[in-house]
């Protein structure tokens, strides 16, 4: 992917008469690409109907909520937002379509931002994440700010939780001081390798 620390992964799949098999997640394979452990903290699972958004959700750093999304059953597009003052993809967004076909994962690490939307009803998306649930650390910005400009696909009307429809825009969530700051990021990153 193009905004750094930010993976996309597609593990290999392996099929017979009897149906398929896959290592949907391996702490050894991520560690190697990322350059240190993901510390394995909770485990998420939502499922949602045909054009449910979530995000644009972080959480405050350090700690933060590094994430592993998948998802088992159904498809989302799903969108990573560089959301660290001073980075040199500040402000931009990347998105990768994950289904139940393709078997993808997305690893962003703390500090990014992450949404998706459901492109089909019961989508199941899973998520393993780097620290627990801590309400007043966590932080959302509007899906639908145009100044991020997320695009959603063509015919989808997006369904938005009362929280991410009063969510700040990107200037706001600056202006207030909101958003993680990339050298103290950088620097905790560096506080979780190993050797």
């Amino acid at each position: 992917m193009s905004i750094p620390d930010s993976f996309e992964i597609t593990p290999r799949a392996f099929t017979d008469e009897r149906g398929s098999f896959l290592e949907w997640y391996r702490f050894d394979r991520l560690e190697e690409v990322v350059g240190h452990p993901l510390d394995l903290r909770q485990a998420n699972l939502s499922v949602s109907r045909r054009g449910g958004v979530r995000g644009i959700h972080f959480a405050d750093v350090p700690r933060g909520q590094a994430k592993y999304v998948t998802v088992p059953r159904g498809s989302i597009l799903d969108y990573v937002v560089d959301l660290r003052t001073g980075s040199p993809t500040f402000g931009t967004w990347e998105s990768v379509r994950l289904d139940d076909i393709q078997n993808k994962a997305v690893y962003l690490a703390e500090g990014l931002g992450h949404a998706f939307i459901a492109l089909e009803d019961d989508t199941v998306v899973t998520y393993l994440v780097s620290d627990v649930f801590q309400p007043e650390r966590e932080h959302g910005v509007s899906p639908v700010d145009p100044q991020i400009g997320l695009v959603f696909p063509e015919g989808l009307t997006p369904i938005l939780s009362p929280k991410d429809t009063e969510a700040p825009g990107l200037a706001e969530a600056v202006d207030s001081g909101l958003l993680p700051e990339w050298n103290a990021v950088r620097a905790f990153y560096d506080s979780l390798a190993v050797g």
